[in-house]
């Protein structure tokens, strides 16, 4: 069996990974705990700082063996694994490669180029392993300004080269700002801040107030990545039952006059999707090549050489009869 799939046959992924940063005290954490079923990981001894009403179950990280422990425990009655913060995760990652091996690691604690390498293996287990679990993944990060030339840039602030392994494994990357009392979240990129927007999401959504509304803001956003997700699937499948159909009808071409009908098929279609159009006039070319068929310009309409030159000629020698005739009648 062929490990080759066609678009609409592939696994679409109903878990989501996201990254929310931004300013200090905005209400990253807040909004990361609005996500379904949250389990808080507590990274960074921040869990004090959220309102009590806002509050989850939580595990307070004092080392990555803490992270594999929790792991292996019954977590079934949780939906997200929240991260906060994410570049806190990485330095307890850090410090259990280095204990670990201590060829990882440099005499200031920091990691050589090799640790790196290994920080990023076991970043990357992580996430599978919690894949497999079918948790949702929302790593909360504060914001750091970069120089782009003349141009300074907002991004997470996560340590080293991590960041963009991080930042690659996403679906999700948004940065929380506040406009006045009005807090909001992007996670269409600009040249002001990276972002990330697989999902077709708002290009800025105004966060509710939790004083007021329920804190479900990331539950909703979760639930239009998963709808896209199938709304995706479904247009994909569309699109195979289309070019099927545009198969067949170009299979049943044998001559100019078939051919003009499916072109006039494929031009006045209503139901095209994506690309389909193109891929349609690509294989009506094709056809048209194999059977020898020319495109007229000026009619925009198929053409057989054969059978128009036959014509002539046959109209050619029909004058020339005609002609003779005409001289014997009147001579």
């Amino acid at each position: 069996m062929s490990l080759i799939r066609k678009p609409h046959e592939l696994d679409v992924q109903a878990i989501s990974k996201t990254l929310v940063y931004g300013q200090p005290g905005i209400g990253k954490t807040t909004l990361a705990l609005s996500s379904p079923d949250p389990l808080l990981l507590d990274f960074d001894e921040g869990v004090h700082r959220v309102d009590p009403r806002h509050l989850t179950p939580t595990v307070q990280i004092k080392s990555w063996d803490d992270i594999l422990d929790v792991l292996n425990e019954d977590l079934s009655e949780f939906q997200t694994l929240v991260i906060d913060t994410a570049g806190k995760m990485l330095d307890f990652m850090s410090s259990y490669l280095i204990k670990n091996d201590p060829k990882l690691g440099k005499r200031d604690g920091s990691l050589t180029l090799q640790g790196y390498g290994a920080r990023k293996m076991t970043f990357i287990n992580f996430l599978k392993r919690v894949s497999q679990m079918n948790m949702h993944l929302i790593f909360v990060a504060h914001e750091r300004e970069e120089k782009d030339g003349d141009n300074k840039i907002l991004r997470p602030e996560i340590g080293g080269s991590s960041s963009g392994d991080l930042i690659k494994e996403l679906d999700l990357v948004g940065y929380m700002e506040a406009h006045g009392k009005q807090r909001t979240i992007s996670f269409d990129p600009c040249e002001k801040f990276y972002a990330k927007n697989t999902c077709k999401l708002e290009p800025v959504i105004k966060l509710p107030d939790v004083n007021k509304q329920p804190n479900d803001l990331m539950t909703k956003i979760i639930q239009g990545y998963q709808q896209s997700l199938k709304d995706r699937q479904a247009m994909s499948n569309e699109y195979s039952d289309f070019m099927n159909f545009a198969k067949e009808q170009v299979g049943d071409i044998v001559d100019a006059e078939s051919a003009n009908e499916v072109v006039e098929w494929a031009k006045t279609c209503s139901t095209h999707i994506w690309d389909t159009k193109i891929q349609t006039s690509r294989l009506i070319k094709d056809k048209a090549a194999e059977l020898g068929l020319v495109f007229n310009r000026q009619t925009k309409k198929y053409e057989d050489p054969k059978t128009k030159n036959s014509g002539k000629k046959g109209t050619q020698k029909s004058s020339a009869k005609e002609s003779i005739e005409h001289e014997h009648a009147n001579g």
